[in-house]
């Protein structure tokens, strides 16, 4: 009897005990729970009783257990949105498929998470329809070399009508133009055409150079060669000049010796003492020399007259 109340009243101990232990588990779990820890670059929208509490930036946050609740968890960071291509029709009618590319960043939690239903959808709507305005108001060609220009419209446009939603809108970028088939095939066509006119001018200006440096080529050879000529008659007509030059410098030099020579002959008679029978004969030398075999008449003065005489008798003597 007393062996079964004592098992009895360690039962109930027992159950007691488990109780007490998995209510501190409760309430530790539950604690925890009420402990959040708010990563960086993330907010945490926070609600009380269904009402916009507030918004835990970084850091631990604690919140009321069954009271408040976290509404939304929203990141901070610059994010992407590639929506897919949209039909567009320019001013000249052609439709085509462009596909956009925005870059936002949430700038105010509680107006992303209050502001509109599912923001991003309505980015994609919103830059779809702004699209289609600015498309519209340009042509073909403008559209396809207007890139920037659509870019920054859109960027602008979109930027004022998010701001409400707490979204900023740093970029937008169209990130391809896909025209018609007819027109790619149209304009791949004017390309090449434009490709081949290129290379025709670039051919016929390499031509027009060739001939250019050839011509001048020419020029320049023919000018050289004149030049060369010139030189070369400057040269042959300085080595005449040189050659007459020395030439006469050689037959006044003759002349000069000879008449040094017939000096010094003179000289060396008289100082030999001769008379003036000797240098009537030495003068009838000279006017023989003089003569030299081509004179037909030579005029001799009388006194040289007599002495040839007088040398034409000593040599008959002399002969016998």
């Amino acid at each position: 009897m007393s062996l079964n109340l004592v098992a009895e009243g360690i039962g109930g101990l027992s159950v007691g005990f488990i109780a007490v232990v998995a209510l501190v588990l409760l309430v530790i779990i539950l604690l925890a729970s009420c402990i959040k820890i708010v990563p960086q670059a993330t907010a945490y929208v926070v609600e009380r009783l269904g009402g916009y509490l507030g918004t835990w930036s970084v850091g631990v946050h604690f919140k009321v257990p069954f009271i408040d609740r976290i509404a939304k968890r929203v990141q901070l960071k610059e994010q992407v949105a590639d929506f897919p291509p949209q039909p567009v029709i320019t001013k000249d009618n052609v439709t085509m498929q462009i596909d956009t590319v925005v870059f936002y960043q949430i700038t105010d939690p509680k107006l992303f998470a209050y502001g509109v239903e599912n923001p991003i959808i309505a980015i994609e709507n919103l830059a779809a329809t702004t699209l289609r305005n600015i498309i519209g108001d340009l042509e073909l060609d403008q559209t396809l070399t207007s890139r920037e220009t659509i870019n920054t419209k859109m960027r602008a446009s979109l930027d004022v009508a998010t701001d409400p939603w707490g979204i900023k809108v740093n970029r937008v970028e169209l990130k391809n133009i896909i025209p018609p088939a007819a027109i790619r095939d149209a304009m791949e066509k004017q390309m090449k055409a434009e490709r081949e006119r290129r290379e025709a001018i670039l051919l016929a200006e390499g031509e027009k150079r060739s001939a250019i440096l050839r011509a001048e080529g020419k020029k320049e050879s023919a000018i050289l060669d004149a030049e060369a000529e010139k030189q070369a008659a400057i040269l042959r007509a300085e080595a005449q000049k040189e050659a007459m030059i020395r030439e006469a410098e050689g037959e006044a030099e003759a002349i000069l010796k000879v008449q040094q020579a017939n000096a010094d002959g003179i000289r060396f008679i008289r100082e030999a003492g001769a008379d003036e029978a000797v240098l009537r004969i030495k003068s009838l030398e000279a006017f023989e020399k003089a003569a030299d075999g081509k004179a037909t008449k030579i005029i001799i003065p009388s006194e040289i007259q007599g002495m040839a005489g007088l040398v034409k008798s000593i040599t008959e003597v002399g002969k016998d």
